[in-house]
């Protein structure tokens, strides 16, 4: 495509964002969660109290201290359809090996009956033993009729993997009754790392029951909110095969102040701070990646609006990883042919497909 093509698309990526945020930013301001109504100094005494409770040294430098190790897991298995190309699509479901970390919100996340459940979707080819990718949605999203438009799956199948599609806390079957926004992540961090938690529960989950099924490997894709999370489990889990943010967050703060939730001039400095200690456990800045960086690769859009490049670029340089970037936006996604490609281009590298 010629520069002039790429930049108005660019332009036009960039705005459908843009109006996305406004309107996020509207809601806000109409709908105001109790944390976020606080004053400013009521809000750094509670970021300090959440940054105690959550913020014993041991619980970073031992992630298993923290994201505690599922036992393992049977799930409940239905036969969704036959794959036109080959194969068949299965529903699994199993009882969340979760409980929250800390007292004081355990009754209210909890009280959320459909998130007890996790579900995942398994796109299988024909015969056994293919490698396996987990591939995590993003906020507000999860719904199986879009994320099956979303993600490449046949063409992932026809090049050797069998494909898991994983359902994040509080979205898709497991979302609220009332129909409401999902409150992970959301304005209390308290929910965000409890939320984080489940995240990596579920996906240790999966990941090994794909091995258990002969997957010879697997590893996981995320785009968005699913890339923060591909992200946090490569700091968690040792032998995932390989790992792939898309468009992904790297910080909760960064993104809270990018919305305008935090105020401005100095104060908006002290309550980024203050957000980001809050929600360090559960960042996948400060571990270590477990997955090489030549297995990695992070792919960000340079019109993204909703989680500018500056995201991609942070997990690129903690990862050591190679950063694609591409023209598009968020939502205007003109970057995906590339971006698969070059996914495809790791992977053989590597020797996994």
């Amino acid at each position: 495509m010629n520069p002039i093509a790429l930049r108005l698309l660019g332009s036009a990526a960039s705005t459908v964002d843009r109006a996305v945020v406004a309107a996020l930013q509207m809601s806000n301001r109409r709908v105001r969660a109790a944390p976020e109504s606080l004053s400013h100094d009521e809000r750094l005494a509670l970021l300090a109290e959440i940054r105690n409770a959550y913020g014993s040294p041991e619980l970073v430098s031992d992630a298993d201290a923290y994201f505690i190790p599922p036992p393992p897991v049977r799930p409940r298995e239905r036969r969704v359809r036959e794959l036109p190309w080959g194969g068949e699509c299965l529903g699994l479901s199993w009882e969340s090996a979760f409980a929250p970390f800390h007292g004081s919100v355990r009754d209210a996340y909890l009280g959320h009956v459909p998130n007890r459940t996790a579900h995942a979707r398994l796109y299988a080819g024909p015969g056994g033993g293919r490698p396996a990718v987990i591939l995590v949605h993003g906020y507000m999203a999860g719904q199986w009729g879009i994320e099956e438009r979303i993600w490449p799956i046949r063409w992932m199948n026809r090049h050797g993997l069998d494909v898991a599609l994983a359902i994040l806390p509080f979205h898709g079957p497991r979302a609220r009754t009332d129909g409401g926004a999902p409150p992970f992540p959301g304005a209390d961090p308290r929910f965000t790392n409890e939320g984080f938690r489940q995240v990596v529960a579920d996906l240790r989950v999966l990941a090994a029951v794909l091995r258990d099924r002969g997957a010879p490997s697997v590893g996981v894709m995320g785009m968005s909110l699913g890339g923060y999370s591909t992200a946090l489990l490569a700091t968690v889990q040792r032998d995932l095969a390989f790992a792939v943010p898309i468009i992904p967050l790297s910080s909760i703060a960064d993104f809270a102040r990018d919305q305008g939730r935090l105020g401005s001039g100095h104060r908006a400095l002290l309550q980024h701070s203050a957000l980001e200690e809050a929600n360090r456990v559960v960042s996948p800045l400060v571990r270590p990646s477990l997955v090489p960086g030549e297995r990695v690769l992070v792919i960000g859009a340079e019109g993204d609006r909703i989680t500018p490049i500056a995201h991609a670029e942070r997990l690129a340089r903690h990862f050591d990883a190679p950063l694609l970037r591409l023209h598009g936006g968020h939502l205007l996604q003109t970057w995906r042919t590339p971006a698969f490609q070059a996914v495809k281009a790791m992977l053989r590298r590597n020797g996994i497909v």
